[in-house]
C-alpha cells in the first residue's frame, strides 16, 4: 500500500481515471543487467553516467523482491532485454511489494531510481499533483498502446506520467480438476453460487480462500459487491467521496458481505494473500476472488486454474463491471537520469518488452501492447483478455481509485474492523465517513 499525501485533485477527476467501456482492451489487447536486491525501498548507488547511449546507466526501481516469483521474473527479463537492446546499464532495485507501497512516498522525496513500477488511476495522478513523478507526454505516443491507455496515463492536468505494460482481471479462480472431481460448474447465478458453495461446505471444503493480513486485498471483495448491488457509476462516485460511506447503499453491501463470512477462511487477518492461495492449489479451499497474479503463489499448479467473475446480485445492475487494475511505469522527478529514465519508460510499453516478460516467466501477463506476441499466452492469459474486453466497465482498484491516504489509514483498519466483528456495521460506516468528510471535505 502507497502512503502517500493528500493533494488537491478535483474529486470529480477521480471517475475519469477507471476507463469505462474499455473493449479497447478486448482480444489480445542478462547482458546490461545488474541485479541487486534490498531490503528496504532505497535508491541504487552511484552515479547515472551519460544520460543515454552507450555507457548509459538507468536505476530501476522495481515492487518485487529478488526471488520472490514470476512476477520477479518478469521484470527482470524485461530489464535484461532493454539493456541489451539499448546498450544500458540497468541497476535492478528489487523490494518486496509491501515494504515497496509503504515506503514510496518518503522514497520519491529521497534519492529514488530513475524508473519505478506503479500503477495508473488515483495513485499516478497524485504523484503527478505533488510533483513526485515527471512528465512523460514527449514519449507519447507509443506504438501499440491505444488510446484508452494513454488515458490511463493521464493525470487530470492533461499530462501522461505513466506508461502501461499490463493488466489483469480480478475474479473468483479455482482448480479445475478439483471442480471436475466434484460435478461442479462455474455457477451462472447467485443461486447457483449459493449452492456450490454449500456443496462445497458438504464436502469439507471452505468455499472462498481469504487472506487479509497484507491489508489491501479484502478490498476487492468490497469493490465487486458494491458494483452488483450499486452499479458501477456509484461506486467511482462513492471513491471519490461524493457519496456517503454511512449510507443506506454501502450498508447494504456491508450486510451481504456479512452473509458471505460463514464461506469464506476464517481469521483472515493472521493470513497473507498467497497463504490463501495456498489453501486453494491444495484444495482446502474451492474459490478465492483476487486477480490472476493468485497463479504466482501457485505457479505449478498454472494449467489447472481457471475463473468465473463475480455472478449478479441485481437484475437492474448486471455483472459487466469488474476491476482490472493496469500496472506499468513511472519516472520519478528526483531521479539522477531523466533522460534515460523517460528512453527506458518508452521502451517499457513496447511490445517487445511485453514479449520479453512473457518469455522470461510462466504465468500470466496479459500486455496492454496490442502488437504483443500472444503466441505464447496459456488459456488463463487468453481467457483474461476476453473477459477483460467484454467488460462493459473497469475499475482499477479500491486502494487505486480513490484518494491513497484514504485508502490506506481509513479504509484498510475499517475493513479490517469489520472483519473482527461483522456485527457493527453502523459504527464502522460512520467511522469511515468521518474520516472521509475530513479526507474529501
Amino acid at each position: 500500500m502507497s502512503r502517500t499525501t493528500s493533494t488537491a485533485i478535483p474529486r470529480s477527476t477521480v471517475a475519469t481515471m477507471a476507463a469505462t467501456r474499455r473493449n479497447v482492451l478486448r482480444g489480445i489487447g542478462l547482458s546490461g543487467l545488474a541485479v541487486g536486491g534490498a531490503s528496504l525501498l532505497a535508491a541504487c548507488g552511484g552515479d547515472s553516467g551519460p544520460a543515454t547511449g552507450s555507457g548509459a546507466t538507468v536505476k530501476f526501481g522495481i515492487n518485487e523482491a529478488e526471488g520472490s516469483g514470476p512476477a520477479y521474473d518478469r521484470l527482470k527479463a524485461i530489464a535484461a532485454a532493454y539493456g541489451k537492446e539499448s546498450d544500458t546499464e540497468v541497476k535492478l532495485n528489487a523490494v518486496d511489494h509491501n515494504t515497496f507501497q509503504e515506503s514510496i512516498n518518503t522514497y520519491l522525496q529521497g534519492t529514488p531510481d530513475d524508473v519505478f513500477t506503479w500503477f495508473a488511476g488515483f495513485r499516478m495522478a497524485q504523484f503527478a499533483e505533488a510533483g513526485l513523478i515527471s512528465d512523460v507526454s514527449d514519449q507519447w505516443p507509443i506504438d501499440g498502446l491505444n488510446d484508452s491507455f494513454k488515458q490511463a496515463a493521464t493525470a487530470p492536468d492533461g499530462k501522461q506520467y505513466f506508461v502501461p505494460v499490463s493488466y489483469y482481471p480480478w475474479a473468483l479462480f479455482y482448480r479445475k480438476s478439483i471442480f471436475e472431481k466434484n460435478g461442479w460448474a462455474p455457477p451462472e447465478s447467485n443461486n447457483d453460487f449459493m449452492e456450490l458453495m454449500k456443496d462445497m461446505q458438504g464436502k469439507g471444503i471452505t468455499p472462498i480462500a481469504f487472506g487479509d493480513k497484507d491489508g489491501w486485498p479484502a478490498m476487492g471483495t468490497f469493490d465487486i459487491l458494491n458494483m452488483r448491488l450499486n452499479g458501477f457509476d456509484y461506486h467511482m462516485s462513492l471513491m471519490a467521496g461524493e457519496e456517503k460511506w454511512d449510507s443506506d447503499e454501502v450498508k447494504g453491501v456491508f450486510e451481504t458481505w456479512r452473509t458471505l463470512l460463514p464461506y469464506h477462511q476464517a481469521d483472515p487477518l493472521g493470513r497473507t494473500w498467497q497463504e490463501a492461495a495456498t489453501s486453494m492449489g491444495k484444495g482446502e479451499s474451492g474459490m478465492y476472488l483476487l486477480g490472476t497474479f493468485v497463479v504466482d503463489a501457485i505457479a505449478d499448479q498454472a494449467d489447472d486454474i481457471d475463473f468465473f467473475t463475480f455472478p449478479e446480485l441485481d437484475s437492474a445492475i448486471g455483472a459487466d463491471a469488474l476491476d482490472a487494475p493496469i500496472d506499468g511505469f513511472c519516472v520519478a522527478s528526483a531521479g539522477k537520469n531523466q533522460e534515460a529514465g523517460k528512453a527506458m519508460a518508452k521502451w517499457l510499453g513496447s511490445a517487445a518488452a511485453a514479449d520479453a516478460g512473457n518469455a522470461g516467466a510462466d504465468a500470466p501477463f496479459i500486455a496492454a501492447n496490442e502488437g504483443a506476441s500472444t503466441s505464447s499466452y496459456n488459456d488463463l492469459q487468453k481467457k483474461s483478455a476476453e473477459v477483460v474486453g467484454a467488460a462493459a466497465n473497469i475499475a482499477q482498484f479500491m486502494d487505486r481509485d480513490t484518494n491513497a491516504d484514504f485508502a490506506n489509514t481509513v479504509m484498510i483498519p475499517s475493513i479490517q474492523a469489520f472483519l473482527k466483528d461483522p456485527d457493527d456495521i453502523d459504527g464502522v460506516t460512520a467511522s469511515i465517513q468521518e474520516q472521509a468528510a475530513s479526507i474529501f471535505g
